[in-house]
């Protein structure tokens, strides 16, 4: 092969590789038939325990500081139960929403999975496709490609499960599809959002965007249901007067009121508030317990110095005084014999 054709193809290999391991989860292998690994008789038998079926609406609550997934199935009551949670092996990044492509930052806030986000040929065993950038993301112009929930428990922004872990939550979403639900609801949260986990994050820059993803994690809360969300003023509402999608960065409608969401709401900012002030008071005792420790340790030093300068210029004395009497003893004359009678 020609030197200069084969320089040409090795480069192409290469930026080729290294694009792949860019790249934040993407990819594709050739293989088996995992993707259709039916649900096992034990989570079959959870379903029923529930009162609910393989084809019933899902959803999948996400908790970075637990590494926690959450799989949510409606019940025949038309609330949803809690199925199983799953471990998450690794994610990439810090507690906080994804910015930009390469940062390596794990997404959060409210996604649409439908089934042209599953990757049936994932390099990571299976995926799906978290669908990041959403329309809050594109909104604020955030950038990432192939964020995914993922097996093979290694991640470059993505979050990774183990290889069972994803081959279970992979078929009940199938199931979901296969019941007729054109998609279902991923919801990806930094941690539990509770007044005590707020509080102890309220000098994070995120705080802001925590808050308003609080909304929808209190709907579901209080109401075991999913809520409508979408997108205005370049923020999240939850369940908008009115029908059909909104202008990402147009003034927001009013939100369907809940008096029982409304109650919580203004319980957890008491709460909050209280937190808050516990969690200072606590850190203004450990600073003022670390002031008094530094200066009983100073004190402690300055009277250890002052003993020893004591005791240093007793025995630094007599050593003194022992020297000038051995000098004096070593340089007086000897008296002279007396003479002989």
């Amino acid at each position: 092969m020609n030197f200069f054709l084969l320089r040409k193809f090795c480069s192409i290999f290469i930026l080729g590789w290294i694009a792949l391991s860019l790249a934040a989860c993407g990819g594709f292998a050739t293989g088996d038939n995992r993707q259709n690994q039916p649900l096992s008789s034990v989570l079959q038998a959870s379903l029923r325990n529930i009162g609910s079926s393989p084809g019933a609406p899902m959803v999948i609550r996400l908790f970075k500081q637990e590494k926690q997934v959450e799989i949510w199935k409606q019940s025949n009551t038309g609330q949803y139960r809690l199925l199983k949670t799953y471990e998450i092996c690794a994610f990439s990044g810090n507690l906080g929403p994804k910015i930009k492509e390469g940062d390596r930052q794990s997404p959060e806030g409210f996604y649409t999975i439908t089934p042209g986000l599953m990757n049936p040929k994932s390099n990571y065993y299976l995926s799906f496709n978290t669908g990041f950038p959403n329309k809050f993301d594109r909104a604020w112009g955030r950038t990432g490609s192939d964020l995914m929930l993922h097996g093979d428990c290694s991640s470059r922004g993505c979050y990774a499960m183990t290889d069972g872990g994803i081959a279970e939550i992979y078929a009940l979403a199938r199931e979901t599809f296969k019941g007729g639900n054109s998609s279902f609801q991923l919801e990806m949260f930094p941690f539990k959002m509770t007044a005590t986990n707020l509080a102890k994050q309220s000098t994070n820059p995120n705080l802001g965007f925590w808050k308003d993803i609080k909304e929808g994690y209190d709907y579901f809360e209080v109401t075991k249901t999913p809520a409508v969300w979408d997108v205005c003023e370049k923020q999240y509402i939850f369940n908008p007067s009115g029908s059909g999608p909104l202008d990402a960065t147009g003034v927001c409608p009013a939100s369907k009121s809940n008096p029982a969401l409304l109650a919580k709401r203004a319980a957890d900012q008491v709460a909050f508030a209280e937190e808050l002030e516990t969690l200072q008071q606590r850190q203004e005792r450990q600073a003022a317990e670390a002031e008094r420790a530094a200066d009983a340790e100073a004190a402690a030093k300055q009277r250890g110095q002052a003993i020893s300068g004591f005791f240093g210029n007793i025995f630094g004395n007599q050593s003194a005084s022992a020297a000038t009497q051995t000098n004096a003893s070593s340089t007086a004359p000897t008296p002279a014999p007396a003479p002989s009678r």
